[in-house]
């Protein structure tokens, strides 16, 4: 073999490892698995973060799975469910994580869909009065996770401007809060007192927020600083009979142990006259067990 031949055939070796070194796929990295969530319900939303990676697959941790790369999924029911994430990246590596997402009881009342029909499908936590309960005709109540909903028929109108108080056991234990005469079975540790359905920017007493203090037989509470604690949705005058919804923040009312007790009164807007009570005078408030 002559020199210029050697030459040669050492500079190709040259230009074919230079030109493979090129084309060489990058090694890559193991994938850094991310997502966020965001649960509504019992319907989860998740949004994956990930990056360096061509594919996914998700094991919702309910025996359902899709490899959209940011799906969302309704879970069966309240429990606690361990969703996971694969990747796989350009390279073929793989990795894998998971989060905890614990669905909570859902409930079906809406408050911003201007019916009141919702509340017909609910036949647990109703409460109809008796003559003596006034005014009030019925109540009913339901929660979910973030609020206490709640629905009252009464013989009032809006523009009476009645004044509710509602006392909340918001730990249900008679040891604590205030014991009254007005409501048996509790110790009433808030109060919750206003105008309820006049507007609350203009409404000469708006409804406030106050907490138990000092001696179970002292009517002694203090003013607690909160802001949007309640909402009101749908309200309908049908003749005589005022019917209305709402709601209470259970985390900003501290209404998060697995059960409450509540009892509501109104009075003339003038304070004059009580008009009612739920449930009737003198007996024990209302218990509403809240397991998740």
């Amino acid at each position: 073999m002559n020199l210029s031949y050697k030459y040669l055939s050492i500079v190709f070796l040259l230009i074919c490892f230079a030109t493979n070194a090129c084309k060489k796929e990058a090694i890559g990295t193991t994938p850094t698995i991310d997502f966020s969530i965001q649960v509504s319900g019992d319907t989860v939303r998740f949004t994956n973060l990930t990056s360096d990676a061509k594919s996914y697959k998700w094991d919702f941790g309910d025996g359902d799975s899709s490899t959209e790369e940011n799906p969302m999924h309704i879970y069966p029911g309240k429990g606690k469910y361990v969703p996971t994430l694969y990747a796989v990246a350009q390279n073929g590596a793989q990795a894998q994580g998971s989060t905890v997402i614990h669905i909570s009881k859902t409930s079906p009342i809406l408050l911003n869909d201007n019916t009141l029909s919702d509340w017909d499908t609910l036949s647990v936590n109703v409460y109809t009065s008796s003559p003596a309960g006034g005014n009030f005709i019925m109540g009913k109540f339901d929660y979910d996770a973030n609020n206490i909903y709640f629905y009252f028929e009464m013989k009032a109108t809006v523009a009476d401007g009645n004044i509710f108080d509602f006392y909340l056991d918001a730990d249900n234990n008679a040891s604590t809060g205030l014991l009254t005469g007005d409501f048996t079975g509790g110790g009433y540790d808030e109060l919750l007192e206003g105008q309820l359905l006049l507007n609350q920017s203009t409404a000469p007493i708006p409804l406030a927020p106050y907490v138990h203090t000092g001696a179970q037989n002292a009517f002694s509470f203090d003013a607690m600083t909160l802001s949007d604690f309640f909402k009101i949705g749908t309200v309908v005058q049908d003749g005589a009979i005022l019917k209305f919804e709402g709601s209470f923040d259970r985390n900003k009312l501290n209404l998060t142990g697995p059960a409450i007790r509540v009892g509501i009164i109104t009075t003339k807007s003038d304070w004059s006259a009580t008009l009612g009570s739920l449930p009737d005078p003198s007996t024990d408030s209302y218990l509403l067990n809240l397991p998740e």
